[in-house]
């Protein structure tokens, strides 16, 4: 029974940790683009931001309990240099302001006209820090108390909406490859793939407190808190894409926070607005919370307690005020080339340990699937800011997947083959174990 209400506990924390201001706002949006290619849509949206976060969190377990055991299983600079730039990308660069910016525009201005996103966001990150300043607290405070709402006024807005729809699925130009192309690269913009690799230091430790210190049902609980978690997101992303795609909203410029608030108005009339309002905030606030959390236990291990946690949690949270005021769509487009280049290779690193770090003990495999990644996924993000002529896009695009943005998928495989073959699967340390036995 304890072991059961555990694994709830951490369970929705986890999912309350991921699900923040992008998952709220990302599927409908992708909804009013796809048509009648909802369940495509929703299958590849779910690989990038359900699969893989799900895959994140399995490849810290396996290797230890950190992102820098994870990283050392490879090379010691990985983690300290790949664990910084995903810590600014989901702390306070992109993924912290975006919250606090999203809880203004869908929770706030509706409700109440003429509020200045300033003051709410002093308010936020106000609460925020309070919430966060012991870290020891935070996983209980969002699965006990903030999740349960979250889910109960989320289920509540997609029940509604799928027993009666506002409109029919409306005529859309993208095929069934287009389709699947925009929800896997929608994915990355929940950030959850490279949230899952450092929440599952924060996930690891919750259960260790709670009393699971063997490896054994220490990793038996994370991993059945993990699948409670991609569970939930699954049925609240795929109701969500579904809300978009019969909102009967066909303009694809309307803001994403402006759709939401139509979804919202339409489903469930005047109180629509009050649920959605309250949904945004908890949904923001939780994530807010573990974000900033992860980001001051990060970089004070990083810097081995020479910056304190609270210092640190009070500068993310003065740092992520100030973004948060220049809006949900510029957060979005400012970090969209960042997410192009470092989404691949926190990818490569994710699924390759999952997959082969059981088989393949050797680490010039993994050392250069990463590379390829990274040198592909350079080209992607200066293609992106039109740092490269036509000739050379031209050449680029006979790499598999490239023009979708997937062009780091068969170097990074192939590579990683090739290194197998020729430097073995096995570490000269892992054949003499095996030769002593």
């Amino acid at each position: 029974m304890k072991k059961t209400k555990d694994i709830i506990t951490i369970g929705f924390a986890l999912f309350a940790m991921f699900f923040g201001a992008g998952n709220l706002l990302l599927p409908p949006y992708i909804g009013i683009q796809i048509g009648e290619q909802v369940w495509v849509t929703i299958f590849a949206f779910g690989l990038t931001g359900i699969l893989l976060p799900f895959f994140g969190i399995l490849s810290v377990a396996n290797s230890g309990e950190t992102f820098k055991d994870l990283g050392n299983r490879i090379n010691p600079y990985i983690s300290p240099v790949l664990g910084s730039a995903i810590m600014l990308c989901i702390g306070p660069l992109i993924a912290i302001p975006r919250t606090a910016a999203t809880t203004f525009e869908v929770g706030i201005l509706p409700n109440f006209e003429g509020a200045h996103p300033f003051w709410t966001s002093i308010i936020f990150f106000t609460i925020t820090w309070i919430l966060t300043i012991s870290p020891s607290k935070v996983v209980d405070i969002i699965g006990n108390f903030l999740t349960p709402l979250l889910l109960l006024l989320l289920l509540s807005l997609i029940g509604v909406g799928i027993f009666s729809p506002t409109a029919d699925y409306k005529e859309s130009n993208l095929g069934v490859s287009e389709s699947f192309s925009l929800g896997f690269i929608e994915g990355y913009q929940t950030l959850d793939v490279l949230a899952s690799v450092i929440f599952a230091g924060i996930i690891i430790t919750a259960a260790k407190v709670k009393g699971y210190k063997r490896v054994k049902s220490k990793n038996q609980v994370v991993i059945a808190a993990g699948i409670l978690s991609a569970s939930c997101l699954f049925i609240i992303y795929g109701g969500l894409i579904y809300l978009g795609a019969t909102s009967a909203i066909t303009d694809t410029t309307i803001k994403r926070s402006e759709l939401l608030i139509h979804i919202s108005r339409s489903i469930l009339g005047p109180y629509g607005m009050i649920a959605i309002a309250m949904s945004i905030a908890l949904a923001c606030l939780t994530t807010a919370i573990a974000l900033v959390s992860a980001v001051g236990t990060f970089f004070t291990q990083l810097t081995n307690g020479k910056l304190s946690y609270k210092i640190l949690v009070t500068i993310c949270c003065i740092f992520s005020c100030i973004l948060s005021i220049t809006g949900v769509d510029n957060i979005i487009s400012f970090a969209y080339p960042i997410l192009i280049f470092v989404y691949p290779i926190v990818i490569t690193l994710v699924l390759y340990t999952v997959f082969f770090g059981a088989l393949v003990k050797t680490k010039a495999p993994y050392v250069a699937a990463l590379i390829s990644s990274t040198i592909i996924a350079t080209f992607s993000l200066f293609k992106h800011l039109n740092f490269l002529d036509e000739q050379l896009i031209t050449i680029l695009n006979y790499i598999p997947f490239f023009q979708n943005e997937l062009g780091w998928v068969v170097p990074s495989i192939s590579m990683f083959v090739l290194c197998c073959i020729i430097y073995g699967v096995k570490n000269k340390t892992h054949q003499m174990e095996q030769n002593d036995a």
